[in-house]
């Protein structure tokens, strides 16, 4: 057998091998993807009626992934209730069915949502929730802050062409944010707290409130990246003691998905129902 023959074996049989690899990867990939969507819902519902102005009370959802919902969509998230409304990409209101988020659909997943209306209704029995989703994953305090065109959202413009579209429908009573795990380089973390109440300053003035509520998630326990992580924290909860209608959320015990970044499941339903609770804490509801 010749030198030639069997180094031209070997590369065929090298390249079989590599063909293999990739094809595995991408089925993994394809049912990866497969599952994620599983339960996303088939079809829009919308209301038979919209409740009258004074009975809405509409939340803003805002920040990165952790807001825009990174979580598996599970049977229990699918069970919808006419109380609980949100909007579609052109604005619609519709029945509220998880995931809310609609500009990442490669990515997006079950959010805290659906969770944070559930938890307040049960403690107010006259009122339906409008939630609004406007977070965008990966953007950076800076990039909200300069209305950066990310991820093809223009994240300060689209909030308030949200804003804008929903409050004929009801009142703004609150903001729910999570966003940090793009400022954790240290070089950006000196300035946050200072670009944390620059943007709040620009949301409310879009929501025509400048004292509105808004409820804070902490950042998880989880990262590779703990110190930094915990530093953010840090200024979330110096900015909350010198703003007296933001609160925050502990998230120390949730815990992560597989890539140690983003809340699964559980940890984003427990979210949602503490950031309900503590709205009303907030507010003396």
């Amino acid at each position: 057998m010749t030198y030639e023959y069997k180094m031209a074996n070997k590369l065929d049989y090298s390249g079989t091998c590599n063909l293999v690899m990739i094809l595995i990867c991408l089925s993994s990939l394809v049912q990866a993807q497969e599952e994620r969507v599983h339960y996303f819902p088939k079809k829009m519902d919308f209301p038979e009626g919209i409740p009258p102005k004074k009975d809405v009370w509409i939340f803003i959802m805002a920040g990165q992934s952790n807001m825009a919902g990174r979580g598996v969509v599970e049977p229990p998230d699918t069970l919808s209730n006419p109380r609980i409304l949100t909007i579609n990409r052109n604005s619609e209101i519709i029945i509220a069915k998880e995931p809310l988020h609609f500009y990442e659909p490669n990515l997006t997943g079950l959010d805290c949502g659906v969770s944070f209306a559930r938890e307040l209704i049960k403690h107010r029995n006259s009122i339906s929730i409008l939630l609004v989703p406007a977070a965008v994953g990966g953007s950076s305090s800076a990039q909200w802050l300069g209305d950066s065109l990310h991820r093809n959202v223009r994240l300060l413009s689209n909030f308030k062409t949200r804003v804008e579209a929903v409050k004929k429908y009801g009142t703004i009573k609150g903001i729910l944010w999570h966003q940090g795990e793009a400022d954790t380089d240290p070089t950006l973390i000196p300035g946050y707290e200072e670009r944390l109440r620059k943007i709040f300053t620009q949301l409310r003035l879009y929501c025509d409130n400048a004292t509105l509520p808004i409820v804070i998630g902490e950042l998880g326990s989880f990262s590779g990246n703990q110190a930094n992580w915990n530093l953010i924290n840090q200024s979330i909860h110096h900015y909350v003691s010198k703003d007296k209608q933001a609160a925050v959320v502990d998230t120390d015990d949730l815990k992560p998905k597989e890539d140690m970044i983003h809340f699964n499941s559980e940890g984003q339903r427990i979210m949602g129902e503490r950031m309900a609770k503590t709205f009303l804490d907030l507010t003396g509801n």
